[in-house]
């Protein structure tokens, strides 16, 4: 194999001016994001010494996060995506300004860093399905799974950098810089959108309510790739994340300030960015959802090991295995959702994958905080790893149509639907 088959394709960013702009965008509002979220996580856990309390902070915000998406996505399906992440966009900036404020007082509240934290994950939630439903309108069905690689590979930017830099700015400045960081991406990520052309869904989907939701779920039950999908990365972030362990794990476990804190929390992005660096193959594998089975299972493994080493440089690179291999796997998903996925339903089938994929972690964290907290450490990380094996296996074993799904989408549904070419 050449290596230009390895190495990730940046087709889209070559042929679509508006995806260039939107894939800009998303990538700076992801790194800014990771800050807030990493600097909010030490604070809490400066402010209580409970990993639980900083589970229960990832699970505040996951909520938002999952009512809105639901509704985002229907609103997606309904009016102007564009306009969708505009509006969602830089109030987020107007929030982060208030964490500053927070951070700044004598006796910052904790509180007001739940209910600032619960109005970002709303806002985001709501913009969310939009973005990612826009994205086949400005590549085309060929570039599918490229766009997924490349809007993998930068959110997993974001994840990388985001908590390294708020290690330092909170090693430094202080708290108040890594909430203002966040505050100037969301600003940066507004004038973005500005220059994408409008993407008004292809068909007007009915009004928000039970009935339009209630038409997405019918559709992830009766389509066994994309339940099956949802299914193997519920059970791999329910059991096996345990992120909301760092702060805890990077003072207990490996005796360690912030700076052990961000690498920990930074080294998931890293293996996650090699991964999808090194991810050109995967648009042409014959059986993706073999290949997420098998990703799930290496998740699983590295992260048990990860909970029995004590040593800091081989537990950062247990972590990185662990996040490459969850890179390969969200690639093939969000290539699957988007071949699979019927444009008439795009934003609530976005919104329902996106809602799994941040509400599953959250009840993760919240799930090893309390197995930490009634036992130890290394008992939630290593029983949470070994879940994750378990959960790949038997899920991977009971859904054939998984195994059988294909890039080049189902024959003879709706799912494959012509596109609207790239714009230039």
């Amino acid at each position: 194999m050449r290596i230009g088959q390895i190495v990730i394709d940046v087709a889209p960013l070559r042929e679509s001016r508006d995806f260039r702009w939107l894939y800009s965008g998303r990538v700076i509002a992801s790194a800014g994001n990771v800050v807030a979220v990493t600097a909010a996580n030490w604070q809490v856990y400066a402010l209580t010494r409970s990993p639980v309390a900083v589970g229960l902070l990832t699970l505040t915000t996951s909520i938002g996060t999952l009512v809105s998406m639901l509704t985002g996505g229907m609103l997606a399906d309904r009016h102007d995506r564009r306009t969708m992440m505009l509006l969602t966009g830089l109030p987020q900036a107007l929030l982060a300004g208030a964490l500053v404020a927070n951070s700044l007082q004598r006796h910052p509240a904790v509180w007001a860093i739940y209910a600032v934290m619960l109005a970002m994950g709303l806002l985001g939630g709501l913009g969310a399905p939009a973005s990612t439903a826009a994205t086949p309108a400005l590549v085309g069905p060929n570039r599918l799974p490229a766009a997924a690689a490349l809007n993998g590979m930068g959110g997993q930017l974001g994840n990388l950098g985001g908590p390294a830099l708020a290690g330092l700015l909170i090693a430094g400045p202080g708290l108040a810089a890594a909430y203002a960081a966040d505050a100037a991406c969301f600003v940066v990520f507004a004038v973005a959108i500005l220059f994408v052309r409008p993407l008004p869904p292809t068909v007007r989907a009915q009004r928000p309510g039970f009935r339009s939701l209630a038409e997405g779920f019918r559709y992830v039950r009766h389509d066994g790739v994309l339940g099956g999908m949802l299914l193997i990365d519920t059970s791999a972030m329910l059991f096996g994340m345990p992120s909301g362990l760092f702060p805890a794990l990077a003072s207990e476990h490996f005796h360690g300030g912030s700076l052990t804190f961000g690498l920990l929390t930074s080294a998931p992005g890293f293996g996650a960015l090699v991964g999808a660096a090194s991810s050109g193959w995967t648009g042409r594998v014959r059986r993706p959802g073999i290949v997420i089975i098998g990703a799930g299972l290496v998740w699983g493994a590295a992260i048990t090991a990860f909970g029995l080493t004590r040593s800091l440089p081989l537990g950062l690179a247990f972590l990185a295995l662990a996040g490459g291999g969850d890179m390969i796997s969200e690639i093939l998903r969000n290539a699957l959702l988007q071949i699979y996925a019927p444009d008439r339903l795009r934003g609530r089938l976005s919104g329902l994958y996106l809602a799994q994929v941040n509400t599953a972690p959250a009840l993760g964290n919240t799930e090893a905080g309390i197995v930490a907290q009634a036992f130890s450490l290394t008992a939630s990380v290593v029983s949470g790893g070994l879940a994750c094996v378990g959960g790949a296996l038997l899920l991977g074993a009971l859904i054939p149509a998984l195994r059988h799904a294909s890039l080049s989408g189902p024959p003879d549904t709706d799912a494959a639907e012509p596109l609207p070419q790239p714009a230039d």
